[in-house]
């Protein structure tokens, strides 16, 4: 979609002629920039497109023979390329800096793991992660959904007071806030126990029908051969290089239903894994670690849906105000444990 469509979509006024001189009569906007296949962001200033444009160039050292730069919108990939619609997006508004012949993709996940990453303009790497997690909420109440299960108790455990202070919010709302953490946080631990109660169950009837199988069969099986086939891991050559770091590999590898447990961005991470070094560094058969990977696919596409669902409701409510605190469809009802 292009910047004049969407303009007109959100509710915007359409792009005017003379728009350039608008825009450089125009205040500093502050905006946030990454590469296409960047993690990390950076936050700059700017009064027009063409000095934001110039900015990417330097900060993200794009090489003058991959000029012209094109800018687009992390969330969705749309370009912009007018003056005038760069004055109605909001401030902190998340670009993607693509250089020449590159294109944008969705397969790069912008709309909801960008959201999550820090900005070096903005992040100390002193301050304590509780602020940093704040922070985050306080600019994207939705990234709630895309934290870690570490991240959501971390926030949990926070005084309250600390947490309101860092917010500029009132305790109470802060306390509300931190009632839709737990309940996020019982949520995914409802869905493992769930999801462990369907293996357990899988795993009786695959059970039943072996003894039943072995019955008919004859005895002189060798018992080793059997576990050979079992386990699945008694392949023998070099093992596989992962980029996945320690802690995400542990995670995998011991907690159950290990998607619900990790942060979107180490979701995206195993998913852009090969598949067969993941077995290998998992000492799994590939067929399992597929699964883990499809897995993953399926808890990260779901948390952006969501996230995609409330910015879209967020936008198109009166007035584009922020929906208050804890009124986020599906994450207002409180459950008592």
């Amino acid at each position: 979609m292009k910047a004049h469509d969407q303009c007109q979509t959100a509710g915007l006024p359409a792009p005017r002629p003379g728009g350039r001189a608008a825009a450089m009569a125009a205040p500093l906007k502050r905006c946030l920039l990454r590469r296409r296949d960047g993690r990390e962001q950076h936050g700059v200033a700017a009064s027009c497109l063409r000095e934001l444009r110039d900015k990417a160039s330097s900060i993200l050292a794009i090489d003058k023979a991959r000029e012209p730069i094109t800018l687009v919108l992390a969330e969705d990939g749309t370009i912009v390329d007018d003056e005038d619609y760069f004055l109605c997006l909001p401030a902190n508004t998340k670009f993607v800096a693509l250089a020449k012949n590159e294109k944008w993709s969705s397969k790069s996940l912008d709309s909801g793991t960008a959201q999550l990453s820090e900005s070096g303009d903005e992040v100390d790497s002193a301050v304590e992660k509780w602020k940093q997690l704040a922070r985050q909420l306080k600019d994207d109440l939705s990234n709630i959904i895309l934290m870690s299960e570490e991240d959501l108790q971390v926030l949990i455990d926070v005084p309250r007071s600390d947490l309101a202070e860092e917010l500029a919010q009132s305790q109470t709302k802060v306390q509300v806030l931190q009632d839709t953490l737990q309940q996020v946080l019982d949520r995914r631990e409802e869905e493992r126990q769930s999801r462990q109660l369907l293996e357990l169950y899988l795993e009786a009837l695959k059970n039943e029908d072996s003894i039943l199988s072995k019955v008919a069969e004859s005895e002189t099986v060798p018992r080793a051969e059997m576990d050979v086939v079992d386990t699945g891991t008694s392949r023998t050559g070099p093992s596989a290089q992962t980029a996945l770091s320690d802690q995400i590999l542990a995670a995998l590898k011991e907690k159950p239903a290990p998607e619900l447990c990790l942060d979107s961005q180490d979701l995206e991470l195993v998913l852009k894994e090969d598949t067969q070094a993941l077995a290998s560094a998992l000492r799994w058969d590939k067929q399992k670690a597929e699964a883990l990977q499809q897995a993953c696919d399926q808890e990260l596409s779901k948390r952006l849906q969501q996230v995609q669902t409330l910015h879209s409701l967020r936008s198109t409510s009166k007035g584009k105000k922020t929906l208050p605190w804890g009124d986020y469809p599906g994450l207002s009802s409180k459950r008592k444990k």
